[in-house]
């Protein structure tokens, strides 16, 4: 069957790159398109390089009958999508990009975005939508709330090493670098081309940034205790990408071995041969996640770095990977092109 679906906030880049995906899978259709500000304008006109495709026109959400589709994509702005999604129809399968309900404590929300949480109810039923870890609660959910793309990238490195407890939980240093897409399409002076390109810099330094959240949430469950890791994110200049360089103490053929067993049959997750480092070249425009690990010259260190493409792995892909698990569709369908190169 041809699942019917619906994309909010298509005017941004994670919804660019959703449209991108969703319209080379063979039984997904996009019948809606919504983007409130650029309501009437086509595709072609906000993204010309989509003007190859037979797309809806922009309209407004109120505009969309809802009856008719199976499943319903947000990439609104948070806030603005908990208000959106707490007033579609209670029977509808929505996959939410913002960040609205990754958190399950409305205090966290509060703490981290600054006001109250709205649509307690929705976020009550929501699952964290890192699909290599929630799967069987994503193929049953109604609601999925996709991952931060620098906590999805710090999880996939993280994760399989605090279940198994072959690190020092109270020695956990992140360093992330990530493109300038991760902020989103909306002009801001600090990513105008003349303030960020031939350098970079370190944002939310300190603990500050919201998606430690995320990994305070996750982390702390599975180890069953507070585990808080040291965070700090880079802008680089670049379009596209995420590499996360993640400093642990362990042994570090352990720490090899324990996530070569956890991706061993993970379709989208790519562990490098032992001592080789991945590269964001390695993974644009696809929705893979390459992993190595080097030991450190310091006994029982070890780096593990990880790289996707914020918008695919990151954001996008993971979504379509979800909606595949909630409509019954293979997992990988639509989602194994090979990356961009060079």
């Amino acid at each position: 069957m041809t699942h019917k679906i619906a994309i909010l906030g298509a005017s941004g880049y994670t919804g660019a790159e959703l449209v991108r995906l969703i319209a080379e899978h063979p039984n997904m259709e996009i019948v809606a398109l919504a983007a409130e500000r650029k309501a009437g304008m086509t595709m072609a006109q906000v993204f010309p390089h989509l003007r190859h495709m037979d797309l809806p026109d922009l309209c407004k959400i109120s505009e969309i009958d809802f009856s008719r589709i199976d499943l319903c994509f947000c990439a609104l702005p948070h806030k603005t999508s908990q208000e959106v999604i707490s007033a579609l129809p209670k029977d509808l399968k929505i996959i939410d990009l913002s960040a609205d309900f990754r958190l399950t404590d409305p205090e966290e929300y509060e703490k981290w975005y600054g006001n109250p949480h709205t649509a307690l109810a929705q976020q009550e039923e929501a699952v964290y939508g890192l699909t290599e870890f929630y799967r069987d609660e994503i193929r049953d959910a109604r609601l999925v709330a996709g991952t931060g793309c620098n906590a999805a990238t710090g999880q996939y490195v993280l994760r399989p090493l605090v279940s198994a407890g072959v690190i020092d939980l109270d020695d956990i240093v992140l360093d992330l670098k990530c493109a300038v897409s991760g902020a989103g399409r909306s002009l801001k002076e600090n990513l105008l081309h003349a303030e960020l390109s031939e350098g970079t810099n370190g944002y939310a330094v300190g603990g500050t940034h919201r998606h430690l959240g995320e990994f305070d949430q996750e982390f702390s469950k599975l180890a069953g205790r507070t585990v808080h890791v040291q965070f700090t994110p880079h802008l680089i200049p670049a379009n596209r990408g995420i590499l996360a360089t993640t400093y642990v103490k362990g042994d570090p053929l352990s720490i090899y071995e324990t996530l070569a067993k956890a991706y061993a049959d993970e379709p989208f997750i790519q562990m490098l041969p032992m001592g080789e480092t991945p590269s964001t070249h390695h993974v644009r425009g696809s929705n893979f996640c390459h992993i190595g690990v080097v030991a450190d010259r310091i006994e029982r260190r070890a780096i593990v770095i990880a790289a996707l493409d914020n918008l695919t792995k990151g954001s996008s892909g993971q979504a379509l990977q979800n909606a595949n698990l909630m409509l019954g569709e293979i997992e990988t369908r639509g989602l194994m092109m090979a990356p961009l190169f060079p």
